[in-house]
């Protein structure tokens, strides 16, 4: 299989993890206590992910310009979700009236619309470059798409809209990873940009996002499960790369 089959493939399967990660918030039977380790060992693994394949691909790719995309890529994110958005954090929102404006929940959407378009990106710009590098990037997509898809519900939930449009949102997120893929994979000529930006959004979502979330919660418990996430990548480089 090639890699732009493969590229596509992979992005349908993590937008279908945002879906499942619609469906934790919108059925309320869902146990929803175990999302946290969801969020730690993907912040451990994406944030290994970043810092020892990325950026190292990303320098012998695109050289001395390299530095400047990683941090393009990691302030684009910051931008939309923290600046344009003036509240936003992975989780469950339950803060209805600071969620009452329509505009609000829509620009927290859009925030995350842009950091998932960024996960196709990422995923079509790893099998470009090899096997190797494209799956370990998925692994690392794959494991905040159900935290992803879940604050995208959440706060459509808590914005006074109805389970439908929730989920919708989730729905949305997958589209715009889908998107991403479609994009590098078209523009495959922009690689030495695409891999530097993506590794930028990458370690903002695993460090900024992520890392934050995992402290909240008390215990040693979550922060080891973070520990076994960049364990489960130094795993993977040893015997399998």
């Amino acid at each position: 299989m090639n890699p732009i089959t493969t590229s596509i493939l992979l992005g349908l399967t993590a937008a279908l993890a945002n879906g499942l990660g619609g469906a934790v918030i919108v059925q309320k039977d869902w146990e929803r206590r175990y999302l946290r380790y969801f969020v730690a060992l993907g912040a451990g693994f994406m944030l290994g992910t970043a810092m020892l394949e990325m950026l190292p691909e990303s320098i012998a790719l695109a050289g001395p310009k390299a530095p400047i995309l990683i941090m393009v890529g990691y302030f684009l994110v910051h931008f939309f979700e923290h600046t344009v958005t003036g509240h936003f954090h992975f989780g469950e929102e339950t803060h209805s009236q600071e969620f009452a404006l329509r505009h609000r929940s829509y620009s927290v959407l859009f925030g995350l619309v842009i950091h998932t378009f960024f996960d196709g990106i990422a995923i079509a710009s790893g099998f470009l470059i090899s096997g190797w590098l494209g799956w370990i990037i998925f692994l690392a997509v794959i494991l905040h798409k159900v935290p992803e898809g879940f604050t995208a519900s959440s706060i459509m939930l808590a914005s006074g809209r109805s389970k439908a449009v929730a989920w919708a949102a989730s729905g949305i997120l997958g589209l715009a990873t889908v998107a991403g893929v479609l994009t590098m994979t078209t523009f495959s000529r922009s690689l030495t940009a695409g891999l530097p930006l993506s590794a930028g959004v990458t370690l903002y979502v695993a460090a900024s996002d992520l890392i934050p979330e995992v402290n909240k919660e008390p215990g040693i418990m979550i922060a080891l499960v973070v520990f076994l996430g960049v364990g489960l990548l130094v795993v993977l480089q040893h015997y399998f790369h």
